[in-house]
């Protein structure tokens, strides 16, 4: 048998051999409390197949095994070039690095189709190819290399899963033989091209989801991109046939379904959509919704859980109140109506750390709670550090936050406790993603300690649910793309850029969401002058061109464009 690193990974696969066969128990992933089975070890002698997959070989059933996943298989040619291109990391990249089931020297991505049915041996196993594998941040933690895992599916060596068709045993030795090919011309290295690297080909997204043979989890996908384009398509030709302005901002009719006192200063509120929309898809994490009150106020509040026709908001009484929060307190009632506008979110759940840390502050455990819970649904290493006023009596959706267990660190301020955020920071564990929203204080003090710390913008979220907006007057000469001409407008000192945009303009032409600096919603184009900028969507290279007009601040004059 040739050297792994003389292999031909173009050379058409027909047969190969099984060199090695590894299985594991789950245990506790180093430097994390969460199990893994990726630490899979050699077997000898004959070893059971079921159609679960091989004997004593656990999983963690969230992401990993199941009929589509019952074995993985792995290149070992592919080892040697890991190395080359990590030396950091090259003693870790060796058979049963990836976790693998069966390592085998010729069979990869290139020349294994999805549907592919193999035989094992010679005790009847029959095999199926289901579905390239999907890397996690598991892989980054294995070899210590942060965002390691996407270079998986860039280079196309992730490895595949199989299904079992017919049951046996199996023995390191044994020879793979491909029996049929029901789909040839799709390799794993073909499926990874479009379920990773080109997504919006609409054409190639239809034919992989007709892919009968595919596993679940990667057909479903394709299935949800070519619904989201159908229903996309038809949205726009409804807008076509309307008023011609798909970009209008839709305000739906929602009732109040149900008000309940969490706190003395926080209510929570459950809103329903009078005409659901059937096409509305689940909610995103992290999401907060426009609300356009009654008394004409629109205001911004997160989502702690529900769907897009049907979902719950935890507001604060403010003090003093801007209107919004004591009107919803003190005024609106269970089957009141009220509109419902944007959607949004500006989290991006960071899928290659290895921790999740959340640092919140009060209501700021709204911006946060969903995230938590499916975090801890889908095994994912995640501490709360949570700060109130008062543990007995100021704690908001109590029961979720207490069956989160002890991932969550309270910090009670009755008591004298108080949150140590430079403590947070400088014991941050490898590979930590941090995620902060709390009253201003708490703010800046996590942004200088992320800041010294020398952490990436990538690395650190702040969700702000206020926003200080005042400050000296300032004079901004604005160039409106639909007007095609540019007036000059007064920006008073308790006023926001955006608001005088909207009274000039109106909604359509300036966008706007969270109105606290977290979503970027409702950026607009800066073409010249200096800018105190607030918030926290835009990154540093983007402040040079663009400013936030709902909490930021021209300096003097400045001019931009809508």
């Amino acid at each position: 048998m040739a050297p792994a690193s003389e292999v031909d990974l173009f050379a058409p696969f027909e047969r190969d051999v099984i060199l090695e066969i590894r299985t594991s128990k789950m245990e506790i992933m180093p430097g994390l409390k969460i199990e893994t089975g990726i630490n899979k070890r050699i077997r000898t002698g004959r070893i059971p197949v079921t159609f679960g997959g091989l004997d004593a070989d656990e999983h963690d059933l969230v992401f990993h095994g199941g009929p589509d996943k019952a074995i993985h298989g792995y290149c070992c040619a592919h080892y040697p070039t890991w190395q080359k291109e990590f030396p950091e990391a090259a003693a870790r990249f060796r058979p049963g690095g990836f976790g693998e089931n069966f390592v085998t020297e010729r069979m990869n991505e290139r020349n294994v189709c999805i549907g592919d049915v193999v035989s094992v041996g010679d005790d009847g196993v029959l095999l199926q190819v289901s579905l390239p594998r999907q890397p996690c941040f598991k892989l980054n933690h294995r070899f210590q290399l942060k965002n390691f895992a996407p270079n998986t599916y860039k280079t196309s060596r992730t490895g595949w899963y199989y299904r079992v068709l017919q049951e046996g045993t199996v023995q390191a030795g044994d020879e793979i033989r491909l029996v049929e090919r029901k789909w040839p011309g799709w390799t794993i290295e073909r499926v990874q091209e479009y379920l990773h690297r080109t997504q919006d080909n609409a054409i190639m997204n239809e034919k992989l989801a007709a892919i009968s043979d595919m596993g679940d989890e990667s057909r479903k996908a394709f299935e949800r991109r070519v619904d989201k384009l159908k229903a996309k398509q038809r949205r726009a030709a409804a807008a076509l046939n309307g008023n011609g302005d798909e970009a209008k901002e839709k305000w739906r009719d929602f009732r109040i379904v149900e008000k309940k006192v969490e706190t003395p200063r926080i209510s929570s509120f459950i809103f329903e959509a009078l005409h659901p929309d059937p096409e509305a898809g689940e909610m995103q994490l992290g999401a907060h919704a426009r609300l356009r009150l009654p008394n004409g106020l629109q205001r911004s509040y997160s989502i702690v859980s529900g769907t897009p026709n049907r979902f719950e908001l935890g507001i604060a009484l403010e003090e003093p109140s801007r209107g919004g929060s004591s009107y919803l307190h003190n005024t609106a009632q269970v089957d009141d109506i009220v509109q419902i506008g944007r959607v949004t979110t500006d989290i991006k759940p960071a899928g290659a750390a290895s921790n999740h840390v959340f640092i919140a502050g009060g209501i700021g455990i709204t911006a946060f709670l969903s995230m938590l819970e499916m975090y801890r649904k889908i095994h994912w290493d995640s501490t709360l550090h949570y700060g109130v006023r008062d543990a007995s009596s100021d704690v908001p959706f109590r029961a979720r936050i207490e069956a989160l267990g002890d991932s969550v660190k309270m910090y009670d301020r009755a008591r004298g406790q108080r949150m140590d955020i430079a403590a947070i920071f400088s014991g941050l564990p490898w590979n930590s993603h941090v995620y902060v929203c709390g009253p201003r204080r708490m703010m800046d003090e996590a942004m200088r300690e992320a800041k010294a710390r020398g952490l990436g913008e990538d690395e650190v979220h702040f969700e702000a649910f206020g926003a200080d907006t005042s400050g000296d007057p300032f004079e901004v000469e604005v160039t409106s793309a639909r007007e095609k001409s540019s007036r000059v407008l007064q920006v008073g000192a308790e006023e926001t850029l955006l608001e005088v945009l909207k009274r000039h303009f109106g909604d359509e032409d300036v966008p706007s969401s969270c109105e606290v600096g977290n979503c970027g919603t409702c950026k607009v184009v800066l073409r010249s002058g200096r800018v105190d900028h607030r918030g926290t969507s835009l990154m540093e290279e983007e402040r040079k061109d663009a400013m936030l007009s709902c909490v930021s601040r021209g300096i003097g004059k400045i001019a931009i464009e809508i």
